[in-house]
Order: structure tokens, then C-alpha cells, then sequence
């Protein structure tokens, strides 16, 4: 299973990151959230800080270029498979830490991805 890390989740649920983890959840993709606040998003604890992650597939960006500056090297340290850029959330310096550490980049949205059958 791609297990996935939603980075920039949100209690709102009026915000794409919280209908993500929805969604996911929807599909069984066993799901870790990271936001600003402790919170639950249906059985999804939302953690604060930069969680140890085992054997994580997907790291889904909620997070827009400037906030994502914190999370850099946590990011890459998790070792994923891929990282997927939502709109809004493409950012090259993390494209090419990435990149550089054998990562793969999408630029797309994970909703849509769910929908489609291509996640």
C-alpha cells in the first residue's frame, strides 16, 4: 500500500489537504497527517513537528513554497518514493533536493489522482 504523508493538513474541512486525507482514507491508503494543530481528520490523528515515518511511499504537499523551507531536509530524510506538488505547492529547490536523492517529482493534484485511478 502507498502509505502517504499529507503534509500541511488542515482541521477545515473546507481545505483541499483535509478532503485529501478523506480521501485517501477512502481509497485505504494508510495515511499520516502533519499540520499546525493537533486535531483528528475522521480516524486520522494530526500531528504537529516532524514525526518518524517508516516505510513511507508518498509525501502529498499542502504546504505553499515559503512554508515548506522547515520541512526540506525532514522531507527528504523520510526517504519517499515520491513527492506529489499540489497546486500551488511547486517548489524547485525541494524539486531538485528530490531529484538529487532519487525521488520522483509530480506536479498534480492528489484528488484528482484518487479519481482517476492513477494515485
Amino acid at each position: 500500500m502507498k502509505k502517504t504523508l499529507v503534509l500541511g493538513a488542515s482541521p477545515n474541512p473546507l481545505r483541499y489537504s483535509h478532503k485529501a486525507v478523506k480521501r485517501l482514507r477512502a481509497h485505504d491508503v494508510e495515511v499520516v497527517a502533519v499540520g499546525r494543530r493537533e486535531t483528528i481528520i475522521e480516524d486520522v490523528p494530526v500531528q504537529k513537528g516532524k514525526p518518524r515515518i517508516e516505510s513511507l511511499h508518498t509525501v502529498t504537499l499542502y504546504l505553499g513554497p515559503g512554508n515548506q523551507e522547515e520541512y526540506l531536509d525532514y522531507i527528504i530524510s523520510l526517504k519517499p518514493r515520491r513527492i506529489i506538488f499540489n497546486p500551488g505547492t511547486y517548489n524547485r529547490k525541494l524539486e531538485d533536493l528530490a531529484r538529487e536523492n532519487g525521488i520522483e517529482t509530480i506536479e498534480d493534484c492528489t484528488l484528482i489522482m484518487l479519481d482517476m485511478g492513477e494515485y
